[in-house]
């Protein structure tokens, strides 16, 4: 009997002892933008408004020498509970912001097409009841808004409509895997406004992973062109890269900017219940089929709630928001974060080797004018028109 174990455990020891001596990644900087030198130890976390349409706040429970600045976090279509992105919430907090993450979706029972003005409507009143609160202290010239999927066309729509003065002109857009996106007021997803009207000065930012970069690629240079009156200098697209050069493995999915903390579970920071109906008041409420979460929704819901907190988070989401919004604030463009060799380096593994870095860019040629104009073509053999061998 123990002969035959043998080669069984040998088999084993060979699997394993790889993985054993495997590279680790690297963990979260010690200090600095995504690092843990934070400025906050208890985090304060309450919800305004009602179950089905209510804002989560959170933010230092320290009195502020000076206001904090606001950043608000657009979820993913279906997403509606922080503690999905628990993680990230609670590392912004402690760094000082106040960060409201506005629940404007009731699932099953709201449609993609009103979400742009119930967000907004959502934020405008938080902004309105926190601004006297001595420990919120919203920083209205401060404004950042992040946006994760569905989350992304809807913090364009909403910096379109600032000029209506609900909400004020954001310095940073940053979306992550941007998507859910409507052609038409038939199809399911986020109707997107006219965004030419977005402020000149505002700072664009999309990122898409790797291993699902297509649609995120089309839906961010959709958006971006459409944000026709934001020079390129003010734009960004970038790349989070999988690396699977040691374990566990990196892998930039859809589903990566979640980090789920049941400290920040909604049944936790419960909402005040919505109030009773009159029942003398008519009920134009209607279902339709857009209401109901895709199958796709349903997957990246759930993924979301057990996806890890890693190195992606840390370097590539969490530090990159850091340095961006610390540069839209300061009035500094797309052209001085790649200037800077951090803002990309995502570190190295224990052993030494470098994680892939992320790729940023600024868009080219956005419109016909930008384009250059080509010269007559010519065999690769045919000297020039106005060389010495032409001539």
């Amino acid at each position: 009997m123990r002969r035959s174990l043998l080669p069984v455990l040998l088999l084993g020891v060979s699997v394993a002892g790889p993985w054993a001596h495997a590279a680790t990644p690297p963990p979260q900087p010690e200090r600095g933008p995504g690092g843990r030198d934070y400025s906050s130890t208890e985090i304060v976390k309450r919800a305004l408004g009602t179950a089905s349409s209510g804002t989560f706040v959170f933010h230092g429970a320290d009195t502020p020498a000076k206001p904090r600045p606001v950043v608000v976090f657009l979820h993913s279509w279906g997403a509606v509970n922080p503690g999905l992105y628990g993680g990230w919430i609670e590392h912004l907090a402690r760094k000082g912001h106040l960060v409201l993450f506005p629940r404007f979706q009731d699932v099953n029972r709201s449609r993609p097409a009103d979400a742009s003005n119930l967000a907004e409507d959502l934020i405008q009143n938080a902004l309105a009841e926190l601004e006297n609160d001595p420990n919120a202290k919203p920083d209205r010239n401060r404004l950042a808004l992040i946006g994760h999927s569905a989350g992304m066309p809807i913090a364009l729509n909403i910096a379109a409509g600032a000029g209506a003065g609900k909400v004020p002109a954001p310095k940073l857009i940053f979306g992550l895997m941007p998507g859910g996106i409507a052609s038409n007021e038939k199809e399911r997803g986020i109707l997107l406004r006219d965004l030419s009207t977005v402020d000149p000065s505002t700072l664009l930012i999309a990122m898409s992973g790797d291993r699902d970069y297509l649609p995120s690629d089309r839906a961010s240079r959709l958006m971006l062109q459409q944000a026709s009156a934001v020079p390129s200098t003010r734009k960004l697209f970038m790349r989070a890269s999988s690396d699977d050069h040691g374990f566990p493995a990196l892998t930039a999915t859809l589903a990566s900017p979640g980090s789920p903390k049941a400290d920040y579970d909604a049944s936790a920071i419960k909402l005040p219940p919505d109030p009773p109906r009159d029942p003398k008041q008519r009920n134009t409420w209607r279902w339709s089929a857009d209401m109901a979460l895709s199958g796709p929704q349903t997957i990246l819901t759930q993924q979301l709630g057990t996806n890890g907190t890693d190195t992606l988070d840390f370097l590539a989401f969490w530090k990159t928001f850091d340095i961006a919004s610390e540069a839209a604030f300061a009035g500094r463009d797309a052209s001085a974060l790649l200037r800077d060799p951090k803002f990309v380096d995502m570190s190295t593994w224990s052993d030494g080797w470098p994680v892939k870095r992320l790729s940023a860019q600024m868009p080219k040629g956005e419109t016909p004018e930008a384009k250059e104009e080509r010269g007559p073509r010519r065999r690769l053999d045919t000297p020039a028109a106005g060389s010495k061998q032409g001539l």
